[in-house]
């Protein structure tokens, strides 16, 4: 594989993580830069170690998970785009929600392995194709860091002008990413 088809395969891989990073960082506001690392990171490490695992399973248990990954991706994002939207319309003061604005624990965890089940099936292709899977992963991840980093820090500058509208888009580009991946698993073939 030349360098340049892995970085547009890290660049693919890595879409769906920048568009939920630009979704967070229109929520968050302080911390930020600590955030955009976090969650960078977190992205990063994630869509590294989904191809890795993937790697090293084989296509045999790929197919076990092939035939659901699209459901748990469209369920992880349909609950965090959903708690997005509920949170703009709601509004309220933020001492109503010590949480709003911030990133939990939980939620950076489930948004990692949201954006990165994909990357499993990757992983299994890597297997066939000749390419240094180390080289691979440390792509992918550094990718995914870099534009995950820059998303978030994107999303706040927009979130902070348009607070409320903002935070309604990035709900829906949640739900819409998870819908457009369940429509093209159930389209597909």
């Amino acid at each position: 594989m030349s360098p340049f088809t892995l970085l547009a395969l890290s660049l693919g891989v890595s879409a769906d993580a920048f568009a939920v990073a630009l979704g967070k960082g229109l929520q968050l506001r302080t911390k930020v830069l600590s955030g955009a690392f976090i969650l960078a990171a977190a992205f990063g490490i994630a869509q590294a170690a989904m191809p890795l695992i993937g790697w090293a399973l084989g296509s045999a248990f790929a197919e076990l998970i092939a035939p659901f990954d699209h459901w748990i991706v469209f369920a992880l994002l349909l609950a965090v785009g959903g708690k997005m939207l509920w949170e703009a319309i709601r509004g309220g003061d933020e001492e109503d929600d010590p949480d709003r604005g911030r990133l939990s624990k939980r939620s950076v965890v489930l948004l990692a392995i949201a954006t990165s089940i994909d990357a499993l099936a990757v992983g299994v292709s890597l297997a066939f194709l000749d390419v240094s899977i180390w080289v691979a992963v440390a792509t992918i991840g550094a990718v995914t860091f870099v534009l995950s980093f820059l998303a978030v820090l994107i999303g706040h500058r927009v979130g902070r002008r348009f607070q409320r509208p903002a935070e309604i888009v990035g709900g829906l580009v949640l739900i819409g990413i998870g819908t457009q991946l369940l429509i093209e698993h159930l389209t597909a073939g």
